[in-house]
């Protein structure tokens, strides 16, 4: 039997037309189709109006967020233009909100620094939404025209007349996209918001969420900064104690590009390093931060020399040394920036390293000379980081070498599974050993491994780094992992080539002792195994509050309002019905092996919260305001949060 040979020829290629291409590989314009990318959709339309306020010509943008979870956003910019396009015999404005790689900031007469450079964003908004309306306030009139899936559904009409000019822009995200989740976070679009308020000075900024109120108002939030990344720097350090009055603040501006830094120095014993280029957030850094680095290692590294400072250490002082306890803000505006990637994620521009490094060189040397009590402690701090880190590696070399020499150096207390296949194996860290028993006999032994943790684990927000491995609970959880810290050019480097498991679920109890645990466990893997939350390796275990039991049946709650829904199923349209037992979990160990099986580890019932940081600036300050020493900024946050807080007597 012979078989049938596919044909391949013209009539197999296929061309896509217009926003074809967008809707049919959605993931390859704005990253995902998940939560992320449903939010990248806004900052694609608000990185225009940003772009307008870098050409002087907003000071004002408003996004409201309605009940249907569509997004409008108005700015105060020029207007997009709606004169007839030459070449394409339409309007300017059809042509922007309908083709690819179309728009002003191609022309740097227009734009000489924007965000959006490769010109697909506002059109693959467009054709990624069910419904868009794009309004424009230019030349004393008014002109509309509406879209649904990138395709215009009318002309461009002058509906009105106006004395401002702007643009709006409405859109409702299309469901046939975004099918796992088409809610909209405030505290995302939050976080955003302020970030561009403190990177763009004097900027108004104005959320509005009309799905909540606020007494007779729609929950609505202000942003504008004057301080700029001085303030930001500020906003990021709160719950940190600084060693300097005030933040190093640099500007500069060097071939057309311009450089803006803020940092300072606190007590903690961690790098805070985040970077932009044009408003855009660089997350892999880039030229730009190489640059910051260059200059930080050489002008502190020549000031300490000239005046004696490292003449009696034994050691030689690494880069990293410098940048211990320091928090700085890297913004930089580039005419033609190269980011690898249509996500920006990273700066490849090779002449900015130097531009960058200049800048930042001659005011931090200015500094230095004009500062001699502040340099003097920041001196004192980079010594005290060379002195840790040199006993950081004795203690680490300690800890593997043990592990070596007793063979697989797994901790005694692990229930280790059978698979060797990291990507099937899971490990649940247990708060203490009685809820750790139940686990080891509930679990499956194939895949889930049980590692129990005695009490409250090290606060590393607070401790160097060679404290961690005195820490015996830490200790277990490097080892159990198969995880290691190595030093890789100067650098601290995370080596999770030989980890043991991709499923890392930290399980503890329902109330205050247990989110506490958590808490410390998740600032442990933030500052130190950041790379396992990056790469979706960790997650946070649900267990129910509450059991519901009528006679024989029983259903649980995660929360009240399932405990109300099922008492109501129960009683059956009764007012009360007294055979109805509740029981409120407040431990791990007051459930049996079965219970904590099925609502908790069974793959196939259990809730699981994977952790991820969407936003690194927002996560560094939570977890430095509640972790570190500052009180006043942790009580502000509980009493802005206590109504989300279960509170147990």
């Amino acid at each position: 039997m012979s078989e049938k040979k596919q044909e391949y020829g013209a009539g197999n290629i296929q061309a896509l037309e217009g926003l074809e291409a967008v809707r049919m590989r959605p993931g390859m314009y704005i990253g995902s189709t998940d939560t992320k990318g449903l939010h990248h959709l806004i900052w694609e339309v608000i990185d225009n109006s940003i772009d307008e306020h870098l050409a002087g010509h907003c000071d004002q943008i408003s996004i409201t967020v309605h009940k249907d979870n569509s997004i409008t956003v108005v700015d105060n910019g020029r207007g997009i233009p709606v004169g007839m396009h030459e070449k394409l015999q339409k309007s300017a404005l059809e042509v922007v909100m309908t083709v690819l790689h179309a728009g002003g900031k191609f022309d740097k007469d227009t734009y000489k620094v924007s965000g959006g450079l490769h010109g697909v964003g506002v059109s693959c908004v467009n054709a990624l939404s069910s419904y868009l309306k794009a309004t424009v306030r230019r030349d004393g009139k008014v002109f509309a025209q509406e879209y649904s899936e990138g395709i215009p559904t009318s002309t461009v009409d002058e509906i009105g007349v106006s004395d401002t000019t702007g643009t709006t822009i409405s859109f409702k995200p299309d469901a046939q996209i975004f099918k796992t989740d088409l809610e909209y976070k405030w505290e995302i679009i939050s976080n955003r918001m302020r970030e561009l308020s403190f990177l763009n000075r004097g900027l108004k900024i104005i959320l509005t969420d009309e799905r909540e109120t606020i007494g007779d108002e729609f929950k609505t939030q202000t942003y504008k900064s004057e301080g700029g990344l001085k303030e930001f720097v500020q906003f990021v350090d709160e719950g940190r104690n600084s060693i300097l009055p005030e933040p190093i603040h640099v500007m500069g501006s060097e071939e057309n590009v311009e450089v803006e830094v803020a940092m300072q120095y606190n007590d903690s014993y961690s790098e805070n390093i985040y970077s932009f280029v044009n408003n855009i957030k660089t997350r892999e850094g880039g030229t730009h931060v190489s640059g910051f680095r260059r200059a930080v290692n050489r002008v502190f590294t020549k000031y300490a020399e000239d005046n004696g400072h490292f003449s009696k250490l034994k050691f030689k002082i690494a880069s990293e040394d410098f940048r211990e306890g320091l928090t700085a803000i890297v913004s930089v505006k580039v005419p033609e920036p190269q980011f690898k990637g249509q996500t920006k994620g990273e700066l490849g521009n090779s002449e900015v390293t130097g531009i960058v490094s200049r800048a930042v060189g001659d005011v931090l040397s200015y500094y230095l000379e004009e500062n001699p009590k502040q340099a003097k402690r920041i001196i004192d701090k980079v010594i005290l980081a060379a002195t840790a880190r040199h006993a950081a590696r004795k203690a680490r070399e300690m800890v593997q070498r043990k592990n070596v020499l007793t063979g697989s150096g797994l901790p005694g207390k692990l229930s280790d599974c059978s698979s060797k296949d990291p990507v099937e194996s899971e490990i649940f860290l247990v708060e203490g050993d009685s809820a750790g028993g139940t686990a080891k006999q509930g679990r499956d032994r194939h895949f889930q491994a049980i590692l129990p943790l005695r009490g409250k684990i090290l606060n590393v927000e607070k401790a160097m780094e060679y404290k961690i491995y005195e820490n015996e609970e830490i200790k277990n959880m490097f080892t159990a992992l198969g995880v290691r810290i190595e030093e890789v050019d100067g650098q601290r480097v995370l080596n999770i080539e030989k980890l043991r498991y991709h499923k890392i679920v930290i399980m503890c109890d329902a109330d205050i002792d247990g989110s506490h645990i958590s808490t410390l466990i998740l600032t442990f893997f933030f500052r130190y195994m950041k790379e396992l939350i990056e790469q979706g390796y960790i997650y946070i275990a649900a267990p129910p509050l509450y059991q519901v039991k009528k006679g024989k049946k029983a259903e649980y709650a995660w929360n009240e309002e399932e405990r109300q829904e099922i008492m109501t199923r129960f009683k059956g349209g009764k007012e009360e019905d007294n055979s109805i037992k509740i029981q409120r979990y407040k431990g791990l160990g007051e459930m049996n092996d079965e219970q904590l099986w099925e609502t908790t580890m069974d793959p196939e019932n259990r809730i699981l919260h994977q952790v991820n940081i969407g936003d690194a600036v927002g996560a560094d300050h939570t977890f430095s305001m509640l972790m570190g020493d500052e009180v006043p900024p942790r009580r502000e946050f509980i009493e802005n949060n206590a109504k989300y807080a279960n509170i147990d007597a």
